[in-house]
């Protein structure tokens, strides 16, 4: 318990002095993400964490928890589950994170669609529109924007730039507008306005119909973490005791703590599960 300790403390002593003993440095061109762990970063708006550092903080979590299971209980298989409910927290973090950034996002895309339709009528070119993007876009979408506003000033080559910013977003509405921009480009025609001002109706019906439904539907993840979690407290009070750890330290014990946890991810899975809506897939993404 000493070393687990010792070494929690280490490392957050590390974490405080890095910045000056690391400092930052220019940040090279980001690549496209690979890999299912990186295309989570990308798309929680963490675009510049490593899937090393997910992985660290994952081990982090499991260590952390896992010592403050056999400080408080000292029984084997409860810092078991604990371990793996630590190592796994992380990743949830992240998902909810992209959701949360994808339900914020959902109800900006339209007034981007209107920003481009204003700047088109306005005689500005496409790059134009899309780089003005960077100052009048709603706050949160700016950043990738004014990116694209770089990437476009310093190579002039609209179709790789508009791909940096169809990643940097990392949205399935985000790929529409981004493809839709792209067509428009390389094969011209004059349908670009109504095709946007149709994209922007689509996208404001499902985001008042996805927040009816969401409302409606979040007593059932309430009622999935409520389900899992109270077990688990009665079950860690209880092995506080003396006589509790030694009951659960048993072979008996043990079976039922595993068996226990195996049902509790199952079910919690299937309460999700019932309550999930299905999310549009990106584009080329």
């Amino acid at each position: 318990m000493t070393f687990v300790w010792g070494a929690v403390l280490a490392a957050g002593i590390l974490l405080l002095v890095s910045p000056w003993v690391w400092p930052s440095r220019a940040l090279a061109p980001r690549v496209p993400a690979s890999g299912h762990l990186a295309r989570l970063l990308e798309s929680a708006g963490l675009v510049r964490v490593p899937p090393a550092g997910a992985i660290a903080a994952s081990a982090g979590c499991a260590a952390l928890l896992a010592a403050a299971a056999w400080l408080f209980t000292q029984v084997g298989a409860f810092v078991l589950v604990a371990a793996v409910v630590g190592g796994l927290a992380p990743f949830a973090w992240l998902r909810a994170r992209r959701s949360r950034l994808m339900r914020s996002r959902r109800a900006l895309w339209p007034d981007v669609c209107d920003l481009l339709i204003a700047s088109m009528r306005a005689g500005m070119s496409l790059p134009d529109a899309v780089a003005s993007l960077a100052e009048s876009a709603p706050a949160p979408l700016r950043p990738p924007f004014a990116g694209f506003a770089r990437d476009v000033a310093a190579s002039g080559h609209f179709d790789s730039s508009a791909q940096r910013l169809k990643h940097a977003l990392a949205d399935p509405v985000g790929d529409r507008i981004v493809e839709t921009l792209r067509m428009a480009r390389q094969v011209g025609g004059t349908e670009l306005t109504p095709v946007l001002r149709a994209l922007a109706a689509s996208v404001r019906a499902d985001a008042a119909l996805r927040a009816e439904v969401e409302s409606r539907q979040s007593w059932i993840r309430g009622a999935a973490v409520l389900g899992v979690a109270a077990p688990w407290v009665i079950l860690a009070l209880l092995a506080m005791r003396p006589e509790g750890a030694r009951a659960y330290s048993s072979p008996e014990g043990v079976a039922l703590i595993l068996a226990g946890a195996a049902v509790s991810f199952v079910a919690y899975r299937v309460m999700l599960r019932i309550g999930r809506l299905p999310e549009p897939r990106r584009w080329f993404g």
